[in-house]
């Protein structure tokens, strides 16, 4: 199948392959497909159990969405056998393929609980356990790396960290680097909270925490500057403005983020916020476990907590829930945990919006990629 060829034969391949199709209009004509990345997105495959990778993509991203075709809901296969090819180590010395893949993957599991290993045996991966300390700890670990880095930077170097910390705000800069050509990283702040924002070429805007920034941020001393793109001021712009419609709705739903948290702490807590401050949706009984929620979210006593809450609403985006079905999934995922019950005074809670004085940020520092 490839793209002038895809529109004739998808019924043949779903008579085929799709699980979905009714038994009795299925087909067993063929055993194996060999597709473009036509076949990457939107159809069921799941008939099969095996893909071979005759290309390793240098986004994981692509490989999950081919891998998603066959690994779905409906299977009757016990396991799923994925196959891929990489180039001769020769090639592969050149331009690290094998490695960047498995790090990119590797921060899938990681970040997402991911729990099937898709290139190795060696992969490490997570099955959304109540109690998660160690990745916890992980990310500790890092931050602490990072600042004790600039530490050790400031007692060595302090004329130069005197002039780096005096620098005026909205510095920017542009950087080399192919692999993010077209893109903004940009660093905002106000008395309220502060933000980091990634802007890719083409898609979305997204918010990022301390760890992810300071990956992209962090740099060699010898790296030699190159112009901005065109798009950069555009970026920024575009993430004060998420900024500021973000920090209004956190006023507007009764809470403001602590700064010290990370996006997905955030998301958690508006959308546990959004049950709390509705008049007639949840009882008392019910508010009061989901402020317990709010307040393991902030302590990071759980670290699944917030992401299956955020699964949860992306899962509602994608196909809507009355607000009482919502409710009542939000409980069943709270009933896994030994929430502690707490009172009021223990939430924090914002009545009224915010002036424009507070909603204003700060431009601290903002940098581009360009290829060259």
């Amino acid at each position: 199948i490839d793209s002038s060829t895809r529109k004739d034969r998808m019924p043949i391949v779903r008579a085929n392959f799709d699980a979905n199709v009714p038994l009795d209009e299925q087909k067993d004509d063929f055993d194996i497909i060999i597709s473009t990345e036509v076949l990457a997105e939107g159809v069921n495959l799941h008939r099969a159990n095996v893909i071979v990778n005759y290309d390793t993509p240098w986004n994981s991203t692509r490989l999950m969405q081919r891998i998603g075709r066959v690994n779905r809901i409906g299977t009757t296969a016990e396991q799923v056998h994925v196959f891929n090819f990489f180039p001769t180590a020769q090639v592969d010395s050149g331009i690290d393929l094998r490695k960047k893949a498995i790090v990119k993957l590797q921060a899938f599991h990681s970040a997402l609980g991911e729990d099937s290993q898709i290139y190795s045996t060696d992969e490490e991966v997570d099955t959304f356990g109540l109690f998660d300390a160690a990745e916890i700890q992980e990310e500790r670990d890092e931050t602490l790396a990072y600042l004790m880095e600039l530490r050790g930077f400031r007692n060595t170097n302090p004329d130069r960290y005197r002039e780096i910390r005096n620098l005026p705000l909205r510095a920017r800069v542009g950087r080399k680097d192919r692999h993010r050509t077209g893109e903004t990283l940009t660093f905002i702040r106000n008395h309220r909270r502060d933000a980091f924002y990634y802007a890719p070429a083409e898609g979305q805007l997204e918010e990022l925490s301390f760890v992810e920034a300071a990956r992209i941020f962090k740099a060699v001393a010898g790296e030699k500057s190159v112009a901005l793109h065109d798009d950069h001021h555009a970026h920024v712009n575009g993430a004060i403005a998420a900024f500021k419609e973000t920090l209004q709705q956190e006023a507007a739903i009764g809470h403001i983020v602590d700064h010290q948290m990370g996006p997905n702490e955030s998301k958690a807590l508006k959308f546990l916020a959004v049950f709390i401050n509705h008049p007639q949706l949840a009882s008392d009984e019910e508010k009061i476990r989901l402020r317990a929620a709010q307040l393991a979210v902030k302590r990071a006593v759980f670290a699944r907590l917030q992401r299956d809450l955020n699964a949860l609403e992306r899962s509602h985006k994608k196909t809507p829930l009355k607000a009482s079905a919502l409710l009542d999934k939000t409980l069943e995922i709270l009933a896994k945990y030994p929430l502690q019950d707490s009172d009021d005074s223990q939430v924090e809670d914002a009545r009224g919006g915010l002036s424009t004085i507070e909603l204003a940020p700060s431009i601290i520092l903002s940098e581009s990629f360009a290829s060259h």
